[in-house]
Formats: structure tokens, C-alpha cells, sequence
């Protein structure tokens, strides 16, 4: 499994020399999955964190009616975690599944424990997407207290540009907060309003 794309991504954040980055490579557990397989069900407990090399995962709960309210999708280059229970090492509530056969690479929370005693400038860099997680949580929220669906839907395609097209509609109704069938009178209604 090519390493070129995490590698990249960290990148952008730290400059990594040949033996931090060998050595944080050494660390990945590859991994693939098939479309609708779990890589962490509600009430375990998360021990990695999963960088996306290629696919889709979705994270998202299951109320009392069965019914799913997506909170993340993770494309390729983006990291995903239960970060509750990775943190807590408590069980947790997100299901993460795959929407289409996907590669990851798996960092344990104990291999980034040592990471980040071996080569500390990877605090840094986890604290940054840390960061930019918690400042992207807390948009969706206001978001979705105060902005109606469609102004969700207009933001859902502005953060994942690349998913537009490749998700099914029912998990961006899902992540946006509506019904399918909501959904597919609004998509109506805005080609309507594009002719």
C-alpha cells in the first residue's frame, strides 16, 4: 500500500527527515476494507486512528429509531476516529463503516503515545488536525441550529467537494439532517430553480 499520500499530509504541517519518517511508517497497521464493512462498531472501544489512502468512511450513530445521523464522512487523506473513546479508552458511540472498498492505515493510540516520545514534533501535528476537527465540529453544530437544510447541503459540498457525486443520497440526507425523501424534493427543487 503506497505511503506517498500521509506522507504528503503530514508534509504540509512538519518536515520529517528519512529516519522520523521510516520510523513513523514502521508504526502503520495497513489495512483494507470492503464496502459496508465495520472498522469500529458503537460501545467498543476505538484503539486506532485511520488515515483514509484510498475510498470513504462515514462516521455516524443509530438513534432508538433506527435511524442514522451521519457526523463525518473521511475521504481519501483525512483521518477518522471515535475521539471519545480513543481519548477515554472508554467504549464509544460512532459506528465507522466503509461506503466503498477502502485502504487505511491504522495508528494505535499506544504506537502514537510512542511517536510522540520518539519524534515530539508529531504533537504538533496531530494537535493541528485535532484542532481543525474541533473548529469543524463546532461549525456543523451552529449549522445546524441556525442554517435551514438547504444551506447545510450548500456547506456539506463546499467541505467535501470530491463526495458530491459519490456518495448515496441517503447518507448526505443523513449528514445534513433531513429525510431521504426531503432530500430528494429539495435536490428537485434547487434544479428546478437552476433551469
Amino acid at each position: 500500500m503506497s505511503t506517498d499520500l500521509i506522507l504528503k499530509s503530514i508534509g504540509k504541517y512538519i518536515g520529517l527527515t528519512d529516519e522520523e519518517r521510516e520510523y513513523f511508517l514502521s508504526l502503520l497497521h495497513p489495512k483494507e476494507l470492503t464496502r459496508k464493512q465495520f472498522l469500529l462498531k458503537e460501545f467498543e472501544v476505538c484503539k486506532y486512528s485511520a488515515f483514509v489512502n484510498s475510498g470513504c468512511l462515514r462516521g455516524y450513530t443509530v438513534d432508538e429509531h433506527g435511524l442514522e445521523h451521519v457526523m463525518n464522512f473521511a475521504p481519501a487523506g483525512w483521518w477518522i476516529a471515535d475521539m471519545y473513546s480513543l481519548l477515554s479508552q472508554k467504549p464509544g458511540t460512532l459506528n465507522i463503516d466503509a461506503i466503498e472498498p477502502t485502504e487505511i492505515l491504522l495508528l494505535s493510540k499506544v504506537k502514537q503515545e510512542l511517536l510522540y516520545h520518539e519524534v515530539p514534533k508529531f504533537e504538533r501535528f496531530f494537535r493541528i488536525i485535532t484542532e481543525n476537527s474541533l473548529v469543524a465540529y463546532q461549525q456543523r453544530l451552529m449549522d445546524n441550529l441556525s442554517l435551514t437544510a438547504e444551506d447545510r447541503y450548500n456547506n456539506f459540498c463546499r467541505r467535501y467537494p470530491t463526495l458530491i457525486h459519490q456518495l448515496p443520497k441517503k447518507d448526505i440526507a443523513a449528514y445534513i439532517g433531513v429525510t431521504p425523501e426531503f432530500f430528494s424534493r429539495m435536490m428537485a427543487k434547487l434544479l428546478r430553480a437552476e433551469k
